[in-house]
């Protein structure tokens, strides 16, 4: 799964990115307005948007490619990586695609002796 984090901390981006790893997901994290931002999110699985670190021109940009491509998006209005691990674990729950996925239960195997 990919995940696009629009706005946060610059001081967190690596833990952003970290706390996606644990759940099996691909991050890519824009704190600052970018040139051609549009081009660089890509098709992401969801995308994130810290409301209270972003600015009206990233919040516009990221609110019409969700919508032009039928992506869900998550706003939060604190960057914290709590916020970030509440919208991972609502979204997880509801994701049809849990192959690898860190909230799948573990099957366990028994072997007969």
């Amino acid at each position: 799964m990919s995940i696009v984090i629009i706005g946060g901390n610059d001081r967190m981006i690596y833990q952003y990115k970290d706390l996606c790893k644990e759940y099996h997901c691909r991050a890519k994290v824009f704190t600052q307005m970018q040139g051609a931002m549009k081009k660089k999110i890509g098709v992401p699985d969801l995308i994130v948007l810290f409301t209270g670190t972003v600015s009206h021109k990233m919040v516009n940009c990221a609110t019409f490619e969700a919508k032009r491509l039928k992506l869900p998006l998550a706003r939060s209005h604190t960057s914290s990586l709590a916020a970030l691990r509440n919208i991972l674990e609502e979204y997880c729950s509801q994701c049809k695609n849990c192959d690898g996925c860190a909230l799948k239960p573990a099957t366990q195997t028994v072997q007969k002796v």
